[in-house]
């Protein structure tokens, strides 16, 4: 991903400003978000090839970062899954602190206890996966 390729911010204005305000401060502003820490995740276009940027609840699994593909409990996955199932190879912001990474699926053996600990995080998870028939995806992001 080159540096002055332009990133286009969620469509879905509250993120889109959530993420302005995460990259003008460095995370000072966004980091925290209904209580819980976020990160911003680039992907790239699975279709268009251009650069999309999203805000998501994370948590940690060692040296990795760990976040969910609910899409609120919607029947599809979001589109930045989507994208990273395509082109595994993402930019992340954490705070301000940005990184190269690698991300993946949670594999069935994992999956349960990264799972549990994103349900922690944030229990709305839960409900979101009772009001859909797709397994929702737990994602690693692995350091590049």
């Amino acid at each position: 991903m080159a540096a002055d390729e332009e990133v286009l911010d969620s469509p879905t204005r509250w993120v889109a400003r959530h993420v302005r305000r995460y990259v003008e401060t460095d995370g000072r502003s966004g980091h925290k978000w209904n209580g819980r820490n976020t990160l911003l995740l680039t992907t790239r276009g699975r279709r268009s090839g251009r650069l999309r940027r999203t805000a998501l609840i994370y948590g940690h699994d060692g040296d990795r970062y760990v976040v969910v593909a609910s899409n609120g409990g919607a029947r599809n996955h979001p589109h930045w899954y989507l994208n990273l199932t395509a082109r595994p190879e993402v930019q992340v912001q954490v705070q301000a602190e940005r990184f190269a990474a690698r991300a993946r699926t949670a594999g069935a053996q994992e999956r349960p206890g990264l799972w549990r600990m994103m349900a922690e995080i944030w229990p709305d998870y839960q409900r979101y996966q009772q009001r859909t028939g797709r397994e929702i995806p737990v994602v690693i992001l692995e350091r590049a």
